[in-house]
């Protein structure tokens, strides 16, 4: 049997099994085996010692969709999740929680996006009561952060752009960036050893229009410009160019060109619906790690 199948049989059954809570004979109907193939499958992933009390991150790259994906985009590491559950930015989330749980150590510093997924992501995040985690915001718009509970995490720690996310004219927003209380915030993002940002489409359900910081003719004109998603609110096309006008120049925000100069900047979206916007700005250059399920992976491929 070809390995990377029957890894990929394991990883599938191991997910299902220990995040999504699935029994194993519905996971037998979802994957088109018998339950005892699933037992075996289970035991497979226990002998190769990839549940921990969670599943080890670094089982998901060992196929050739993330082959595939690494080489287009230059990817240093790909996360990919069984695209089985009915809400998969929070499936996305957890396993982006996971991941960061499995690098992070005392004493670090990791820049945080925001949007759906980015509050999905700390709100599974487990630290050692322990660490000393500080969090930097690379936006404004205090709203849309958050950090895992005290009772999770007592020493973790966010700094916060105090300002709106998008201000009222490009003026204001230039003048904003210039305050020494943003400033400072933002200087702390270069201590970062991990980014974790989010990807929206373009569409009545990004975040940024969900919240009202964008009105019905600004994501109108956004289309017109053949837009396909956003990262930290800056649009960009299908060929990762960003998009100048619109809101980009009101934005309170850290821009792709900073973003690239991060070291482990972390994508993490999924659902075949943003797959172009996926792409749009993994071609932006400043992702160097996609987690992701694996249809919006094959999308994105088809691209």
């Amino acid at each position: 049997m070809n390995m990377d199948y029957e890894h990929s049989l394991i990883i599938k059954a191991v997910w299902c099994y220990y995040i999504e809570n699935m029994t194993q004979q519905a996971i037998a109907d979802h994957l088109g085996i018998s339950r005892m193939r699933v037992i075996k499958l289970l035991e497979k992933g226990r002998e190769k010692k990839l549940i921990q009390f969670k599943i080890r991150t670094d089982a998901y790259q060992q196929t050739e969709i993330t082959m595939q994906l690494k080489e287009r985009y230059a990817l240093q590491e790909i996360i990919l999740v069984p695209s089985i559950s009915n809400n998969i930015n929070e499936t996305v989330a957890h396993a982006a929680a996971m991941y960061l749980s499995d690098h992070l150590t005392d004493g670090d510093f990791v820049n945080v996006g925001f949007g759906d997924t980015m509050s999905r992501t700390l709100r599974n995040l487990e630290l050692p009561e322990e660490a000393r985690v500080s969090f930097v915001s690379l936006t404004g718009g205090v709203k849309h952060y958050n950090v895992p509970s005290n009772s999770e995490a007592p020493h973790a720690v966010l700094y916060i752009v105090p300002t709106p996310f998008i201000a009222s004219t490009p003026q204001m927003a230039c003048a904003m960036k210039e305050e020494p209380s943003v400033k400072d915030v933002l200087k702390l993002s270069s201590l970062a050893g991990y980014t974790i940002v989010g990807i929206g489409g373009v569409t009545e359900k990004a975040t940024v229009v969900k919240e009202g910081n964008m009105t019905a003719n600004d994501l109108l004109r956004l289309q017109a410009e053949s837009a396909v998603g956003d990262v930290l609110g800056y649009f960009v096309d299908k060929d990762g160019n960003v998009l100048n006008g619109t809101i980009n120049d009101r934005l309170v925000s850290t821009p792709p060109h900073v973003l690239a100069s991060f070291p482990n900047v972390i994508a993490v979206a999924g659902g075949i619906e943003k797959a172009e916007a996926i792409a749009g700005v993994l071609k932006t250059g400043c992702i160097n790690i996609l987690i992701t399920d694996e249809e919006t992976a094959k999308a994105i491929l088809e691209i």
